[in-house]
């Protein structure tokens, strides 16, 4: 009998212990961008990874899938409203399809520094916008940088004239193919992970893109020339699964907030000191910057005026009109 009772006790600890060891298992948060890790949302969601592990003291560990492993953007909206992905981010060219007023972002030489982004993103506008996003099953946690756009091709561009029948690689976005046109260039879709080989095969001369984008995926090895037009900012929008998200506490979900802050500061730092020591690098390996002076800067943003009327369904002029305000409210 004794020793019954003796197995029987080691039995019941051995049950006790497993089921701690199962209660004391992490939260796996999957995480999904679509940048290599050296650049600086890839160095971003590094620093995310480390900061929810700390503040959760290991209740949480954070897998990340970089460079578009986990699959392209439907794939990852897909993955986050079923919850079988708990985070992610995209562009909010990609995440119009959900709300068209996230277009905005596509539109020409609306928002002109970084100052004027982090007023819209950050303030009423962006965070509507953000919040749009949970009728899909997504919580937008809030904006990092991609960057302002710039053109990068075999050729010089350094006059709008320069810019005429420039085969440049564009997104599917209609926004992004107006404005090419616009500038007089022929906007050709290629798919992002194609656009190394179609510049190096010359299938494109050109591609508009930012600075961090352009150098961490070695675009200038092939362009020569960059061309500091500038045309339009463009942020990704850092998302959460609703689903995954409404099951935490507000503990939890306030750590993954504060997670974010940190890192979103971060990566935006980098991105923005990144750019001054990505020209230097450029020049410094034979390449050209091409600088506008703002006579010309302006026939390009002429070129582009007749480009916002034409999306007004989308992005309605009162949304244009409050963009504006926001930012000459902030001058006075």
């Amino acid at each position: 009998m004794k020793k019954i009772r003796i197995v029987v006790c080691f039995t019941l600890l051995s049950v006790i212990a497993c089921a701690g060891t199962l209660l004391a298992a992490p939260v796996v948060i999957k995480l999904a961008h679509p940048n290599v890790p050296s650049h600086p949302m890839g160095q971003g969601y590094e620093l995310f990874r480390a900061e929810l592990e700390r503040r959760s003291n290991g209740s949480f560990r954070v897998d990340i899938y970089d460079s578009s492993k986990y699959g392209n953007f439907d794939a990852v909206v897909q993955g986050l409203q079923m919850g079988a992905l708990q985070v992610g981010s995209d562009s909010t060219t990609n995440l119009s399809v959900f709300n068209p007023k996230l277009m905005l972002f596509d539109m020409p030489f609306i928002i002109n520094s970084y100052d004027e982004a982090d007023l819209i993103t950050d303030g009423p506008i962006g965070q509507e916008l953000a919040k749009s996003l949970e009728k899909n099953k997504i919580v937008g946690l809030g904006y990092i940088d991609i960057g302002f756009r710039n053109v990068f091709s075999s050729r010089p561009v350094r006059t709008l004239k320069d810019a005429k029948n420039l085969k440049i690689r564009a997104t599917h976005s209609k926004a992004h193919i107006a404005i090419l046109k616009a500038f007089g260039m022929n906007p050709t879709p290629v798919a992002w992970g194609e656009v190394y080989t179609a510049l190096q095969q010359k299938t494109v001369d050109a591609v508009d893109i930012d600075l961090n984008l352009a150098w961490f995926n070695k675009f200038p090895e092939i362009t020569k020339y960059v061309t500091l037009t500038r045309s339009f900012y463009s942020p990704h929008l850092v998302l959460v699964s609703q689903p995954f998200f409404s099951k935490l506490t507000p503990e939890q979900q306030s750590w993954i907030r504060e997670s974010f802050l940190v890192m979103q500061k971060f990566e935006r730092d980098l991105i923005r000191s990144n750019e001054a020591i990505i020209l230097e690098k450029i020049v410094a390996g034979g390449g050209e910057v091409i600088q506008l002076d703002p006579e010309e800067r302006q026939r390009w943003i002429k070129a582009a005026s007749a480009i916002i009327p034409q999306f007004a369904d989308a992005v309605p002029p009162g949304v244009i009109e409050a963009i504006k305000n926001t930012i000459a409210e902030s001058r006075k």
